[in-house]
C-alpha cells in the first residue's frame, strides 16, 4: 500500500513525506473527519514489538495532548495500525497525529551558519516558554535538541515530542531502539549520559547545548563516536562559545557556562533562573549568581555533597565530644542497632518502589480499543462487551465503506479505556445520495466537470448521429437528468458524433428527396442531364454526389435529374 492511499484509524489519510528521523518518518496528512492538516508521525514498527513500550506510549502520548501552549506542538491522537510487511507478517504501526506546523527545524537554520546573538536568544527565551509550562505540568522532555524546535513563517518558536523519549526510556527498549529514539548524544545531559534519573535540570542543560549551537554553529563537544560524546559530557569543559564566534559576549559566555555545568545541582534549577540571566545577558550585562535557598533542596533533594539523615547523625556521635556515656553496654550495640533498623527500613522502601515499578502489562481494569472498521455492528458491539466495554452507535454517510459496516470508532482504535466506559461505533449508512444533474446540450468536457462536481464519475460514453446536436455535444444521459444515485457512481453519457445517416434517394422525386435532405440538415443541390430523356410527370432522382451512410452535419448533396 503506498503511503498516499493510506488511512489510519479509518480517519486519516497519510500524505506526502515531509521529515525523517531515527525512530519515525513524519508525513503530511489530512483528518477527513475535521478537514483540517495535520503532521502524522509513523514510528519504527520495530518499537512495538515491546508491550512494555506500547503502554508507556499510549500513556505518555494522552499525557502530551492534554498540553496546549503555543510554543508547545499539540499532540491530537495516538494509536497503533496493523500493517502488513513486504515479507507477508502483520505488525503494529505506532502512530501520532499532531498540530502541522507551516516553517523550518531549527537544526536546518543552524546548518547555514550560526545565528545572531539576538535571535539565538529569542529562540532560547521561546524553548524556556515551553519548558517552564511543561515541568509545571510535570512533563520532563528529555530530548531537547534543534529538530525537535520548529519556528513558523512568523517566527515563533514552537518544541515538539514531549513525553514520547520518556516512553522509550522508561520501557525494555533495546540500546539501539533508545539510541534511535533520543537522537544524537549531543544534547545528553552528564546524568543521561550515565544512565542516572533525570529530572527538569535536565531539559535546562540540553537547553544550553542548543543555546551553544546556535551561537557558535557547532554543539560544544564532537567525536567519532556516540560514546565518545557522551564521555566529554560528563568529565569535559566546553570552550566559551565566543573563542568560536567573536560576536558572541563575554555576559552570553557566563550564561551558557552555568548551563552547562556537569553537577546539575550547580546549573540553573528553574526555567525562571535561566531566563533571568539570558535576558541580563542580552542587556549585556553579566549574570551574577546568587546562593540557592534552603528550599531547593526540597524539590530536587539534598545536593551529593550534603549529609542528611543517618549518615549526619553517625557523624555527629563521632565528632561531639560533649556526650557522655551513661551505660554500661558498649556503644558499638547501639551502632549496630542503629545499621539494622537502618536496613529494614531500605528494604522496606525498595518493596515499595519495586511495586511502583511500571508494569508490561496491561491493568486489569484498562483495555485498548480494538480496531473495528469494515466490521458489522452487531460482531464489532460483540467484541466491545467481550471487553466489558459499553457501546453505542451514530450514522455516517461513506463512500469507502458498504452500508451497515463500521467506518471508525470513538476514541479511534488502540486508545486506552477503562472498564464499562462507552465507546461510539460511526457505522456507515452506504455512499450519500446525488441527483444526476442536466448536462444535455453541454460539451462532454463540461459535462465530465458537472458531473465531478456533483460528486460523480463519467461512465461509458457512447457517440449518435444527430441531425440538430452539434459534435461532441451531450444528447443525453444514463441515468438521466433528475434521477437518483449514489456519490462516486458513474453516469454513462450520449454524445453526438456529428454525422446524419444519408439514404438512397435515387428514384425519389426531386422535391421528395429535397425535404428528406433538409431533415437531415443536409443541402439539396438539384442538376439538370440533357444526356437522358426527360421523365414523365414530376423529375426523378437519377444519382446523388454522396454515397449512403454517415455523412457530415451540413453537407451538400448534388441531385441529379434527366431533362432531354
Amino acid at each position: 500500500m503506498s503511503p498516499d492511499s493510506r488511512l489510519l484509524a479509518g480517519r486519516y489519510q497519510v500524505g506526502e513525506l515531509i521529515g525523517r528521523g531515527g525512530m519515525s518518518d513524519v508525513h503530511r496528512g489530512q483528518d477527513t473527519r475535521l478537514g483540517r492538516t495535520v503532521a502524522i508521525k509513523l514510528l519504527k514498527p520495530s518499537l512495538a514489538t515491546d508491550p512494555a513500550f506500547r503502554t508507556r506510549f499510549r500513556q505518555e502520548a494522552q499525557a502530551a495532548a492534554r498540553m496546549a501552549h503555543p510554543t508547545i506542538v499539540r499532540v491530537f491522537d495516538a494509536g497503533e495500525e496493523t500493517v502488513r510487511e513486504p515479507n507477508g507478517h502483520e505488525a503494529q504501526l505506532p502512530f501520532i497525529v499532531m498540530e502541522y506546523v507551516d516553517g523550518v527545524l531549527l537544526k536546518d537554520l543552524i546548518k547555514q551558519g550560526p545565528l545572531e546573538p539576538s535571535e539565538a536568544v529569542r529562540i532560547t527565551e521561546g524553548i524556556l516558554t515551553a519548558l517552564e509550562y511543561s515541568h509545571r505540568a510535570g512533563v520532563v522532555h528529555r530530548d531537547i535538541k534543534p529538530g525537535n524546535v520548529m519556528i513558523t513563517k512568523t517566527g515563533q518558536v514552537k518544541v515538539m515530542d514531549f513525553g514520547i523519549a520518556r516512553a522509550i526510556s522508561d520501557s525494555s527498549a533495546t540500546v539501539a531502539q533508545t539510541t534511535a529514539v533520543l537522537g544524537t548524544a549531543s544534547y545528553f545531559s552528564p546524568e543521561q549520559a550515565k544512565g542516572e534519573t533525570v529530572d527538569a535540570r535536565t531539559d535546562l542543560y540540553s537547553t544550553g547545548v542548543v543555546l551553544f549551537e546556535m551561537l557558535a554553529g557547532r554543539p560544544p563537544f564532537r567525536g567519532d563516536t556516540p560514546v565518545a560524546v557522551a564521555y566529554q559530557h560528563v568529565s569535559e569543559t566546553a570552550v566559551a562559545p565566543s573563542s568560536i564566534n567573536h560576536k558572541v559576549s563575554p555576559a552570553m559566555d557566563v550564561v551558557v557556562a552555568h548551563a552547562l555545568a556537569k553537577d546539575r545541582f550547580d546549573r540553573y534549577q528553574t526555567v525562571a533562573d535561566f531566563r533571568h540571566d539570558l535576558e541580563e545577558a542580552a542587556a549585556g550585562r553579566v549574570p551574577v549568581h546568587k546562593k540557592e535557598d534552603d528550599f531547593a533542596e526540597n524539590l530536587f533533594g539534598a545536593p551529593p555533597t550534603t549529609s542528611s539523615g543517618p549518615e549526619a547523625a553517625f557523624r555527629q556521635l563521632a565528632e561531639d565530644q560533649t556526650m557522655v556515656r551513661t551505660q554500661r553496654r558498649p556503644p558499638v550495640i547501639w551502632i549496630w542497632a542503629g545499621v539494622a533498623v537502618m536496613a529494614v527500613v531500605i528494604v522496606a522502601v525498595l518493596a515499595w518502589v519495586l511495586r511502583l515499578a511500571p508494569s508490561t502489562t496491561m491493568p486489569e481494569t484498562s483495555r485498548p480499543v480494538p480496531n473495528l472498521s469494515g466490521q458489522t455492528v452487531d460482531a464489532a458491539g460483540k467484541k466491545l462487551e467481550d471487553l466489558s466495554l459499553k457501546w453505542t452507535q451514530t450514522q455516517e454517510e461513506s463512500s469507502t465503506y458498504p452500508s451497515g459496516e463500521v467506518i471508525r470508532t470513538d476514541p479511534a482504535a488502540g486508545i486506552v479505556m477503562a472498564k464499562g466506559e462507552t465507546v461510539t461505533l460511526i457505522v456507515s449508512t452506504g455512499k450519500k445520495a446525488v441527483q444526476v444533474p442536466d448536462v444535455t446540450n453541454m460539451t462532454a468536457d463540461a459535462a465530465k466537470q458537472a458531473l465531478q462536481a456533483a460528486g460523480l464519475t463519467v461512465g461509458p460514453t457512447t457517440t449518435e448521429n444527430s441531425p440538430s446536436v452539434a459534435a461532441n455535444v451531450v444528447i443525453s444521459s444514463s441515468p438521466a437528468a433528475g434521477q437518483n444515485a449514489h456519490e462516486g457512481d458513474a453516469i454513462g453519457l450520449t454524445v453526438s458524433s456529428g454525422k446524419v445517416t444519408l439514404a438512397d434517394l435515387t428514384g425519389q422525386s426531386i422535391q421528395a428527396a429535397s425535404g428528406m435532405l433538409s431533415q437531415l440538415g443536409l443541402t439539396a443541390a438539384p442538376k439538370a442531364d440533357p444526356s437522358c430523356p426527360q421523365d414523365k410527370g414530376a423529375p426523378l432522382v437519377h444519382t446523388q454526389s454522396v454515397v449512403p451512410g454517415d455523412v457530415p452535419q451540413g453537407t451538400t448533396v448534388e441531385l441529379t435529374y434527366c431533362s432531354g
